[in-house]
């Protein structure tokens, strides 16, 4: 019987989190469906954000927790691939957020996502509240956390948040943190090309990105301000990609999403020397191996791997063989 490299590679450690390169807001039930009906005509190469903070209009936040409760658990969600922004921790109606999205939808969220928090205190105080509620009422599955770091406590404390248990994701919120920053940092920084070359941007891009990755994090990179010019939206995704190492990418448009897939998946000649390399490698039961004159063991088998899940999220057509062994299920 051939062990799969999932069941393998990462044995007493934490697999490194297999997401879409992208995750896509919405603020509004039309927008929400809009979304939706998109994700059922190109597969889950995106994820949906359905957002319960600057979507909900003041005084009507419960009304528009319930709504999102009713997007993630209809016909709609054919993927399983929808979560929810909540509150922030300084407004009185985040733990209400949880309560209710997690009790109405707990079973068929992706994930929670927290705005705005100040320090790894703050995460850890949500992320408690969400635990409490979900034992609270019976559900076995810890939801991910994806945290929003825009905030200067947050970005000192980066490290610390990317380490606590169930954090699944670090995203750069640019706006804010350029907002944060009283005039210092021209808005200029807040799109292209400042976003990438403004030094105290690129330093929080590259220090959010560095806590991520060593902690087995995603790290999310912010939405870019173009929504019409593809050529732009995918050159912005590739700087993410390639100069700061970001896998995943905001998008608010469903313009957005297309350009930044194709920006973040990986080269196709490294996907097919992956599988050729992991096919070998289940057919030596994971011990070392020789391809193309180049010795690999589980070392690169984790890095091929890695890879090969990244291609395939991101809607790539996988060589056959590899496709049927690794993920026929």
């Amino acid at each position: 019987m051939r062990l799969h490299p999932a069941d393998v590679l990462f044995a007493g450690e934490k697999p490194f989190p297999a997401l879409p390169a992208v995750d896509h807001y919405a603020g509004a039930e039309k927008l929400m469906l809009k979304a939706l009906k998109l994700q059922q005509e190109l597969g889950p190469v995106f994820d949906i954000t359905c957002d319960c903070e600057d979507g909900a209009r003041a005084g009507a936040e419960a009304e528009h927790a319930r709504m999102v409760v009713g997007v993630v658990n209809g016909a709609e969600n054919h993927f399983g691939r929808v979560g929810a922004r909540i509150h922030d921790i300084t407004h009185p109606h985040w733990m209400q957020d949880l309560d209710i999205l997690v009790r109405g939808a707990g079973r068929r969220l992706a994930f929670i996502t927290l705005p705005k928090v100040r320090s790894a205190a703050d995460a850890a105080t949500q992320i408690a509240e969400l635990r409490h509620i979900e034992a609270d009422c019976g559900n076995t599955r810890a939801l991910p956390v994806h945290v929003l770091i825009e905030t200067h406590g947050a970005l000192r404390e980066a490290w610390e948040i990317a380490a606590l248990d169930g954090v699944e994701s670090l995203d750069f919120g640019l706006m804010d943190f350029v907002s944060g920053h009283h005039g210092a940092i021209p808005g200029s920084a807040m799109k292209s090309p400042g976003q990438f070359e403004h030094p105290l941007v690129s330093r929080a891009k590259t220090e959010i990105s560095a806590a991520a990755l060593a902690n087995g994090v995603v790290p999310s990179h912010n939405v870019t301000t173009e929504l019409q010019d593809v050529a732009v939206i995918r050159h912005d995704a590739e700087r993410a990609r390639r100069e700061f190492g970001y896998l995943r990418m905001w998008s608010i448009h469903p313009n957005q999403i297309l350009p930044i897939v194709a920006a973040m998946q990986p080269d196709f000649s490294e996907v097919e020397e992956a599988a050729q390399i992991l096919i070998a490698a289940q057919d030596a039961d994971w011990g070392p191996i020789q391809h193309g004159g180049r010795l690999h063991d589980r070392a690169s088998y984790r890095y091929y791997w890695e890879l090969l899940q990244r291609a395939r999220n991101t809607g790539m057509e996988l060589p056959g063989e590899a496709r049927h062994r690794f993920f026929a299920a």
